[in-house]
């Protein structure tokens, strides 16, 4: 069993990127010579999450009318009046999405479905540098 740790770094504009990380996260893997174990990815921060889906504009729109939708940008938020930047809602979207992801790798390629693709989504309401921690722990090549 080996173990790789590294940064992946993107850069979001603001309200709800939703960023497609596929491409960035299997150059990783390929980089890690994880031949089969898992991959586990998170996300520091409180204004941010990671999940998967169908990376289309359609579905992605959807998304972010859903998300409107469950913690409205324009709802009265407590962490507003404390701290007067205005982020409330992206903290409780990025709470209800969560910060990791934990993915499968076989014979060196993610367990991914064929239209399953790994999103980072930025909720803040001002460009971020997003850093994005991977971890690889299995066999190695």
């Amino acid at each position: 069993m080996e173990f790789e740790h590294r940064s992946l770094t993107v850069q979001s504009t603001a309200e709800t990127d939703v960023i497609d990380i596929t491409s960035l996260v299997s150059e990783a893997v390929w980089k890690s010579r994880l031949r089969n174990g898992s991959v586990t990815l998170f996300i520091p921060g409180s204004t941010a999450a990671l999940s998967t889906i169908e990376f289309e504009s359609g579905v992605i729109n959807d998304l972010k009318k859903a998300i409107e939708r469950i913690a409205p940008r324009d709802m009265y938020y407590e962490h507003n009046e404390r701290w007067g930047d205005g982020n409330g809602y992206s903290h409780v979207r990025a709470a209800l999405l969560g910060p990791s992801l934990h993915i499968p790798v076989v014979g060196g390629t993610m367990a991914l479905g064929t239209w399953q693709q790994i999103v980072l989504l930025d909720f803040d309401n001002r460009p971020r540098k997003r850093r994005i921690i991977f971890q690889a722990l299995g066999e190695k090549e």
